[in-house]
């Protein structure tokens, strides 16, 4: 059977195609590159030009690739319905970023208090923390009212693309935040750097993206799991296996936690 990527041939045997003597006692088998009237076809299995979460899968047919980090991965059926589809890749895209500026929050803080450089909480307990400035009610408040406009003027574009880029519909900044398609805001607040400008065009930005997004989601579960298990902050579990690399490890941990 023959094989390749991309490109299918045919192999095609010729009426000399029979096991016949080559005067040293072997056996050959003769081809031609012609077909002739006694030639068949041989099926050709056709290689996967595409990559996927697991090598040799066919994907489903509603994820044909044209998605940022499509790699085929929906073993729920989660998307089969167009438009339950576009909201999960903006609901995906959201969770990346949080996440991501999450566990960079996380790193920081936590780097800053281990090596004493600022009196900080650990980061599961910062929530606790009292500000001389405003109580615990204004903070949550204001955080829902900010929070809570952003989350509303994010799903008006979702639903009508665009619509919140017209003018007068942001106190007159639409430009600051220059609209480039939904989930993907720029303008100079938002894109200081002016990378993307071309969104259409930027899957490499896109896919670089959603690859940092989906790790930082899987970093944050493990600094969860991590903070649940030592009770302690990530660059403290980091300098404690350091410390001894051989004995204090994620087994020991864990059978320790159980024990």
């Amino acid at each position: 059977m023959a094989a390749t990527v991309g490109r299918s041939f045919l192999v095609h045997p010729s009426t000399c195609a029979s096991l016949i003597g080559n005067g040293n006692g072997k056996s050959s088998f003769c081809f031609s590159a012609k077909p002739s009237r006694h030639s068949y076809t041989v099926p050709v299995v056709r290689a996967q030009e595409r990559p996927t979460w697991l090598p040799g899968l066919d994907p489903p047919p509603y994820l044909n690739g044209t998605l940022a980090g499509d790699y085929g991965f929906d073993p729920l059926g989660l998307g089969e319905d167009p438009e339950s589809l576009k909201w999960y890749v903006q609901a995906e895209l959201v969770h990346c970023r949080f996440a991501m500026a999450g566990v960079a929050g996380i790193l920081v803080t936590d780097l800053l208090r281990v090596t004493g450089l600022s009196n900080l909480p650990v980061w599961y307990e910062a929530g606790a923390m009292k500000f001389g400035f405003a109580s615990t009610t204004t903070l949550f408040l204001v955080q829902m009212i900010l929070m809570g406009f952003v989350e509303t003027k994010r799903y008006m574009d979702f639903i009508n693309p665009g619509s919140q880029a017209e003018d007068g519909t942001f106190f007159g900044l639409e430009a600051a935040f220059e609209g480039l398609e939904p989930g993907y805001p720029g303008g100079p607040i938002l894109n200081p750097l002016g990378l993307a400008k071309d969104i259409k065009n930027a899957h490499d930005w896109k896919l670089k993206e959603i690859k940092n997004g989906r790790l930082a989601m899987i970093a944050m579960l493990g600094i969860f799991v991590q903070a649940s298990v030592t009770h302690a902050g990530p660059i403290d579990n980091l300098v404690d296996h350091l410390s001894n690399p051989w004995h204090k490890t994620i087994v020991q941990t864990l059978s320790c936690s159980i024990a």
